[in-house]
């Protein structure tokens, strides 16, 4: 008897195009990495004469932006959720003048306290409005912004308010731990924490899965009130520590600290992959996102543009982090 013949099986998949590749690619997800990348070796090769690369200034960029940071984790859980937090500047400076008044008058332990329940008292009004009445985030939280500044003036008559306690000053902002400055080891303790909360936990995932489909997860059992309360709870406990940051670096406490972060926040928050339509946050992409502005902040005043034309490019880098945070 013959053996029959047989023939293998032909591989009939072709094999992916290059293009096809890259089509397919979320490129989305690595445009903040790509973006870092880019701009440091723009800035590394225009300004290598005034001093861009020396470790100091290096340094220099993760110092200045690490106010930012804190307040970008804060915010990553609140856009993540589908909401948005718009007080986050003003109870940064609001944070500052009362540590500030209460560790002049009580001490290093109540200072901090203050400080703290400023964030506490904010955020609860914050969200019980968001959650309970259904107010829109972003009236609330406007509206905030002009309490919190407000209040923080009054209070203070605006003056500022000058912290003489080292102890204080060098546990937020003005001292090293080690070889590392302190303001870098507070962004690296709330980054480190908030991406393992957000990543790795139960209530991480109910925030992505609110953000992303409010109806579904109230479906699945998931207290979506809560968690809105909850994100804008964090918000700004979060700015009240870099509140009490600036008052720790600056060695003061004034109403206008933190000014202007809330912008600086969202976009370091959208262009590092957090969809500005919820159901989707990356802690470590705000990171980027917030050294890329700090990059483009040390680089454009070495370059020696002013104020106005930085407050330009910021503005631009707004524009752009909303566009590339489109739904698809």
């Amino acid at each position: 008897m013959s053996k029959a013949n047989t023939i293998a099986p032909r591989d009939t998949a072709a094999p992916r195009s290059l293009s096809t590749i890259l089509k397919d690619l979320d490129w989305r997800r690595y445009v903040i990495y790509i973006g870092f990348v880019v701009v440091f070796l723009f800035f590394a090769v225009l300004l290598r004469d005034q001093g861009f690369l020396s470790p100091n200034n290096l340094l220099n960029i993760f110092r200045q932006t690490a106010t930012i940071t804190v307040i970008a984790v804060g915010m990553t859980y609140v856009i993540a959720c589908a909401e948005i937090d718009l007080s986050v500047g003003s109870v940064a400076g609001l944070s500052s003048v009362c540590t500030a008044m209460a560790l002049s008058q009580f001490g290093l332990i109540p200072g901090i306290l203050a400080g703290l329940a400023v964030g506490l008292v904010v955020g609860s009004i914050n969200g019980a409005l968001v959650s309970l009445l259904g107010i829109p985030s972003f009236l609330v939280t406007l509206g905030m912004l002009g309490i919190a500044v407000g209040v923080a003036q009054w209070i203070t008559a605006s003056a500022p308010q000058p912290i003489l306690n080292d102890t204080f000053n060098t546990l937020f902002g003005s001292g090293n731990f080690g070889p590392i400055p302190g303001l870098v080891v507070w962004s690296a303790i709330f980054v480190a924490i908030g991406a393992v909360v957000l990543n790795r936990t139960k209530f991480g995932r109910q925030v992505l899965a609110t953000g992303g489909n409010r109806n579904a997860a109230d479906f699945t059992g998931i207290n979506t009130k809560r968690i809105k309360f909850q994100v804008l709870l964090i918000s700004a406990m979060a700015a009240s520590v870099a509140g009490m940051l600036y008052a720790g670096r600056l060695q003061s406490g004034r109403f206008q600290w933190g000014s202007g972060d809330e912008l600086s926040a969202i976009a370091a928050v959208i262009l590092g992959g957090t969809s500005l339509f919820g159901g989707f946050g990356s802690i470590i992409g705000t990171l980027f996102g917030a050294l890329l502005i700090g990059l483009i902040n040390n680089g454009l005043i070495l370059a020696g543009l002013d104020s106005s034309q930085q407050q330009v490019v910021r503005g631009a880098i707004i524009i752009l982090a909303v566009a590339l945070a489109r739904k698809k």
